[in-house]
């Protein structure tokens, strides 16, 4: 992937962004920061990068100072042979926290990067001040009640399955991942014509070499040892606020309402699954809402 896309992309968000590196937890992580306030870090899910908030970042750079993270495997963050858990993968942001400076942050998840938030936030209550989740919860038992031939209306999930193989999946998409990118997104999005061409060809130039595939598959590859540590985990401590698409608010809420203290859920209207990508607005609005400082 060609650094320059991602730096370029980068310098030309309003805010004053940039394209930098960290060695982090025995990794090296890329992230994009700009604007001015307190740290509010941003992580991406599955098959995007930190471009899926570039939309949010210029409006949230107002009131932050905005660090747009790719986690561990995804985009110009490094893939290595391990480490993929939920639980190494919150070390790595927190590590990173520190390395910028921060002894807190608040964090903001979609997808694969809320189960990492969720799991930064117990795993670091101290470290954080505020968290956000979009989407997903942490991996729990649940998942294995998931259905490889949903005949109730549920969504397919087949990815879930497909990931979880290893080396299979790298000898089907090596090059191929444009399939995968359009067929997720013509799926998961009301409005198809929120992710253009130029961006379909960044996630799928992200995501289609064999260390690429790799790596993301081994978010999905973790799930039993994220299983088995959310069983170890208490509630989040800290005020957190979910955010879901019409068609998952009713389950989601369900399941924040009792993972948490201090716990709001708001629904997202007119949008799937890539909430910052087809609402950005209305994400920053209650983003903006949530992070900023309590009066008094």
């Amino acid at each position: 992937m060609d650094l320059k896309d991602d730096a370029v992309l980068a310098a030309e968000l309003p805010g004053d962004f940039r394209s930098a590196f960290a060695e982090v937890n025995g990794t090296t992580l890329h992230y994009v920061a700009g604007g001015e306030g307190e740290p509010l870090v941003l992580l991406p899910g599955w098959p995007v990068t930190w471009r899926e908030f570039r939309h949010l970042m210029p409006r949230l750079a107002q009131r932050f100072r905005v660090i747009a993270v790719d986690l561990r495997g995804m985009g110009l963050s490094a893939k290595p042979e391990s480490g993929y858990d939920k639980k190494t993968m919150a070390e790595d942001i927190y590590e990173l926290a520190r390395h910028l400076g921060y002894s807190k942050v608040s964090i903001a998840g979609h997808d694969i990067g809320s189960m990492v938030a969720f799991s930064y936030a117990v795993n670091h209550p101290e470290a954080i001040a505020k968290v956000a989740m979009m989407e997903v919860g942490h991996p729990d038992a649940s998942l294995y009640g998931l259905k490889l031939l949903p005949s109730d209306g549920a969504p397919n999930l087949w990815w879930f399955a497909l990931n979880q193989l290893r080396g299979l999946p790298e000898q089907l998409l090596t090059g191929r991942m444009r399939y995968v990118v359009d067929y997720v997104f013509e799926a998961h999005l009301v409005d198809r014509s929120k992710v253009g061409e130029a961006d379909r060809q960044a996630y799928a130039r992200a995501y289609e070499t064999a260390d690429a595939i790799r790596a993301g598959d081994g978010w999905f590859q973790t799930f039993d040892q994220d299983v088995a540590d959310f069983k170890t985990y208490g509630k989040v401590s800290v005020p957190m606020l979910g955010l879901a698409s019409p068609n998952n608010f009713a389950a989601m809420q369900g399941v924040w309402t009792q993972q948490g203290d201090d716990v709001r859920v708001a629904m997202i209207d007119a949008c799937g699954h890539f909430l910052p990508i087809e609402q950005p607005e209305a994400v920053a609005r209650e983003l903006i809402d949530f992070f900023s400082p309590d009066p008094g």
